[in-house]
């Protein structure tokens, strides 16, 4: 790689950000096409986020990542945001274009992305949902246009229940929230073809998601986890045992880098040679 005074600059911003693997992923993207790009990965302080933003028109960045904890307050600098992080309130990508900032969301995309990819069909299939956060937001947004059934289970219920309001009112469907608990995931289960766990649980150095899915986890049924270190999580585990098809959560990682890719660059994204790059620096 020659950077020069023509090179365009990209990076991810976030606190924590040393556990980031975007760097390798789009950096290899780059290489691969012979773009002349380059990604780097910043430390930004919830205090500095003004500022950070700031600097990225003074000194013409061409995109950014944003991640935790920042993905909802960046939503207020920018100029222009996609009709997705109009609804969820916030940004994961921002492209520089001639001096105005404009937002997007590719979490969701990612998501629905991975499950297309692995030849799952969504249309007519019912959708249970883990989780009510950023990331489960965007993804219910995303499968909420494809699906027939979406059923968004949550700890707290009532954060459940209004995202499931609100896609309602927008897309036409009955979705359901229910609290998130061993009973009414089993009883969900049951008829279900596609699991998806949105929250953080599982992660290392996470608990696992304490309850009885085993019970509900049958060879008719996919489970994607959006977690992804590690690559194979408990409920995978669990799920393939059951004889489950699984997707781990390096795939949404990859899918929606690659949606952030395509925004900045306007080129295809180089799939394989991202996953390659994860997957390399996941194991070691």
């Amino acid at each position: 790689m020659i950077i020069s005074g023509k090179t365009r600059v990209c990076g991810v911003i976030g606190d924590p950000i040393e556990h980031t693997l975007s760097p390798i992923m789009h950096n290899a993207a780059f290489n691969y096409l012979g773009l002349d790009f380059v990604f780097f990965a910043f430390n930004v302080k919830t205090d500095d986020l003004g500022n950070a933003i700031r600097g990225v028109r003074g000194l013409h960045f061409h995109g950014l990542n944003v991640t935790m904890p920042h993905k909802n307050a960046v939503v207020n600098y920018l100029d222009e945001l996609d009709p997705i992080v109009k609804f969820l309130g916030s940004a994961n990508t921002i492209l520089n274009k001639e001096g105005a900032l404009l937002g997007f969301n590719t979490d969701g995309i990612g998501a629905t992305k991975a499950l297309e990819e692995n030849n799952i069909e969504m249309s007519e299939k019912k959708v249970v949902l883990l989780g009510a956060g950023g990331a489960a937001k965007a993804i219910a947004f995303s499968l909420a246009e494809e699906v027939a059934d979406l059923v968004i289970l949550n700890r707290t219920v009532e954060k459940a229940k209004a995202l499931a309001e609100a896609l309602s009112g927008i897309f036409g469907n009955k979705f359901n929230g229910d609290r998130l608990s061993s009973e009414v995931l089993t009883r969900n289960l049951v008829d279900s073809d596609i699991l998806i766990n949105a929250t953080s649980l599982g992660m290392k150095q996470k608990p696992s998601l304490n309850l009885a899915v085993l019970q509900g986890l049958t060879s008719k049924l996919t489970v994607m986890d959006i977690v992804y270190h590690p690559i194979e999580t408990k409920l995978l585990k669990d799920a393939k045992a059951a004889g489950s098809k699984v997707i781990s959560g390096v795939e949404m990682l990859i899918f929606q880098a690659a949606a952030s890719f395509e925004i900045w660059t306007g080129f295809s994204a180089p799939v394989q040679v991202m996953r390659k790059a994860a997957l390399n620096a996941l194991s070691r």
